[in-house]
């Protein structure tokens, strides 16, 4: 079975600067591998397992955002060769919780408007 069949939502495959948000501060990531269940996020220190985080989708030519309450699944670290040198990936996979900040048990501190324009 290739991975492929083994997924059981299709993957955009895009790349998106997103700002995230949690009790364990704020942080800049980059959005890869991304589906309606959940997404990998590309960040220097990766969020704490099982910690909740908002993940905000940002388009600054039109003014859009988008925010989703997530949870951090899996954490990611890569050190690997090549060019120039020695290379590393960090990261977290985040699960969607919602897309609703009314209707989500945030276990985040602090208020959260979402904005869908």
């Amino acid at each position: 079975m290739t991975e492929q069949e083994r997924r059981k939502s299709s993957r955009f495959d895009k790349v998106f600067t997103v700002y995230l948000t949690g009790d364990a501060g704020l942080a800049r990531g980059i959005a890869r591998n991304i589906s309606d269940g959940g997404m990998f996020i590309e960040t220097r220190d990766p969020f704490p397992l099982g910690s909740r985080v908002w993940v905000t989708f940002s388009d600054e030519g039109t003014g859009t955002e988008l925010s989703a309450l997530g949870e951090v699944r899996y954490q990611c670290f890569l050190n690997y060769a090549g060019p120039p040198g020695q290379n590393a990936l960090r990261g977290m996979g985040v699960r969607f919780i919602s897309f609703d900040a009314k209707n989500a048990e945030l276990g985040v501190t602090g208020n959260r408007n979402v904005v869908m324009q």
